[in-house]
């Protein structure tokens, strides 16, 4: 007689073995009809799942995060389902969960149009209308290759054969489908209430250039129709603010085949990326970084002495030159211990903190790569602290408020915090692992902010701080991180003069703020649509004369305000100036200062902004300490700025 726990502490008791399903009955229609899977002693569960000795059991619905991934997983059976009643050729291969949706590759002999998910969506609505029941079923090996051999299947032959251990296999069935899977899913088709496909791109077979192109067909899936409506208008301001639209439009960086994967930065982008680096340099002299550089090629042997090579081979590049074999370094960890290795340091000289804007070259599939989001050549803001055990908790503490300062200068005020522990294969005594994790808490506590554990998720050299920005549309964006490692420092040698004149081996901290310049740079132009804070505008004012006779007037002006660290060009076209201004609103800059025959004669200029305010006629001085307040408080907030007084 199994005793059922429900998560508001009451107990049901069954007289014998209940399903998952049996059990939302128990507690009534509404339930059962709504439920969609369970969760048993925690593990995720189809309702089918019998329970036979007493647990804690949840039941899932639509409303439970748990519930969006099985409606989504289950979604892709079902486009899946669809394809194949369309198109029997198509082949299924593989098709995940992703944020806020799904995909599935298919083999298939042609692309798929727009036409064709049309097509795909009204036969998977008819599926939904069939309300088809979704069986689990288990298969041993044999007879799963059996049978996907049988069918054509030569893509799920090669995923079974794949897989390791000699365990049965479980799949799912609805109707005339099946397909290989872990489940949980929908126990039918019905359960379906809101979903569309999106879009459908090619994708290498396991994600490697030299195998066959399938066809990926990407798609969503909500609760609700409503849910859907939202999500859609999101995915369209989210196209509007698409960093590479934006980057084309504003002229700031472009790619070509020639270099995939790596930025060819133009004028505008360029002083946009400096000015990034410019304030970041700011900021670490004021916290006592000392900034280094180290060389692109190393030699091989460095990278296997510190056990990158073993780990990270397939994505490193590589060359040969005089009998030696190079790495182009896809990081810059290593190259900082040489650094530090140079002079015997004592205790006095820690924490020692050494900072770099190391360019990096890591080799991500072409299939993989997103504009600046995910590139092969990037710029990390990457820092290495050098310190004692003792000293791990306060320089946690102090980088965070350094984090915290600069996420706020770029307008960023809601932080992510997350903690990963100690993985299953990792290096160093328990009694390190506990000293380290446990600093990291204590860092963290402090700060009296709330922040998730990610257990097992650490490097497999120390735990890590991971900490994520929320933009405007909601989306988390992974930048900064710290991670403490006792393991590199001793690998390479690095040593320290105790205060007892032993030899002892640093700790070093890694840490990054924005992580890579590219990506962080591909954020901020989605999160401000393009329309930068004025500190990061390229052009931060540009002066539009109305005639000819203004010309000389423009020039003057334009040179003084330079000469005041100010960006600002002149348009000096023989256009309307409504017409220039539009223009120049189309390319974000922050102010337009018009001048006619009448600000000449006043010595002042007329001033709009991008949002369209006229902030009426200024002196150049008046409007250069207008510019200046705007500039110092960089990406700020009014909020903001109140409570850092």
């Amino acid at each position: 007689m199994p005793k059922i726990t429900l998560p508001d502490g009451s107990v049901r008791e069954f007289d014998k073995p209940v399903s998952v399903a049996d059990i939302a009955m128990d507690i009534g229609p509404g339930l059962a009809k709504a439920a969609l899977a369970g969760r048993v002693a925690g593990e995720l569960v189809d309702t089918s799942y019998v329970v036979s000795d007493d647990a804690e059991v949840a039941l899932v619905t639509e409303r439970d995060d748990d519930g969006l991934e099985v409606i989504r997983h289950s979604c892709a059976h079902l486009m899946a389902q669809a394809v194949q009643r369309l198109f029997p050729k198509a082949q299924v291969t593989i098709g995940p969960v992703i944020e806020d949706g799904f995909f599935y590759d298919f083999a298939f002999e042609r692309p798929f149009t727009p036409e064709d998910l049309e097509a795909i969506e009204k036969t998977m609505k008819d599926i939904v209308k069939e309300d088809l029941q979704v069986e689990r079923s288990v298969m041993s090996r044999a007879d799963a290759v059996a049978h996907f051999k049988s069918i054509g299947e030569e893509y799920k032959v090669e995923i079974i054969e794949s897989i390791p251990g000699e365990e049965e296999l479980s799949f799912y069935k609805q109707g005339d489908f099946m397909d290989l899977c872990r489940g949980p899913h929908v126990p039918s088709t019905g359960k379906f209430k809101a979903f569309k496909l999106t879009s459908v791109a090619g994708a290498y077979w396991r994600g490697d250039a030299n195998n066959a192109m399938l066809q990926r067909i990407y798609g969503t899936a909500w609760g609700s129709k409503a849910d859907l409506k939202l999500y859609l208008q999101r995915l369209e301001e989210a196209e509007k603010r698409d960093h590479r639209k934006l980057g084309k439009q504003l002229e700031l960086f472009h790619f070509q085949e020639e270099a995939p994967g790596m930025p060819f930065w133009h004028p505008r982008g360029w002083i946009l990326y400096q000015a990034i680096q410019d304030y970041m340099q700011q900021v670490q002299r004021k916290h006592d970084y000392k900034e280094i550089n180290t060389p692109q090629l190393v030699d091989y042997s460095l990278w296997e002495k510190s056990g990158h090579a073993a780990k990270f081979a397939d994505e490193m590049f590589s060359v040969e030159s005089d009998n030696r074999m190079y790495a182009i370094k896809p990081m810059n960890c290593p190259c900082h211990i040489q650094v530090f290795n140079q002079g015997l340091k004592s205790y006095r000289d820690l924490p020692l903190r050494l900072a770099e804007f190391g360019s990096c070259h890591r080799y991500e599939p072409s299939g993989s790569m997103h504009g600046l989001m995910r590139v092969r050549s990037f710029v990390q803001d990457d820092g290495h602290i050098f310190c004692t055990e003792d000293q791990i908790q306060s320089e946690v503490a102090e980088f965070m408020d350094l984090l915290f300062a600069v996420y706020r200068d770029f307008g960023f005020d809601e932080i992510l915090l997350r903690l990963s522990t100690r993985p299953e294969k990792r290096v160093g005594s328990d009694d390190l692992w506990d000293k380290a994790e446990q600093s990291l808490k204590d860092a963290l506590n402090a700060t009296g902010l709330k922040w998730e554990l990610l257990p097992g998720e650490g490097a497999f050299y120390g735990p890590k701080i991971e900490y994520s920005l929320k933009d405007c549309m909601g989306r988390i964006q992974q930048c900064g991180t710290i991670q403490v490692d006792f393991f590199l420092p001793e690998r390479l040698g690095a040593q320290y003069v105790a205060e007892d004149s032993s030899r002892k081996t640093p700790v070093m901290l890694h840490r990054a703020i924005l992580g890579s310049f590219e990506r962080f740079i591909g954020v901020l132009i989605e999160h401000y649509a393009g329309a930068m804070p004025t500190w990061l505008s390229p052009v931060q004012a540009v002066l539009l004369n109305i005639t000819d006779k203004q010309a000389d007037y423009v020039l003057k002006t334009q040179e003084n305000l330079k000469n005041q660290g100010f960006r600002v060009d002149a348009d000096l076209r023989n256009e309307k100036v409504g017409f220039k201004i539009r223009e120049h609103t189309l390319q974000k800059t922050p102010y337009m200062l018009v001048v006619g025959d009448k600000e000449v004669e006043s010595g002042t200029i007329a001033v709009r902004t991008r949002g369209g305010e006229d902030l009426g006629t200024m002196t150049i001085d008046e409007f250069s300490s207008h510019l200046r307040q705007d500039v110092a408080q960089f990406g700020r907030s009014g909020a903001q700025l109140e409570s850092d007084k």
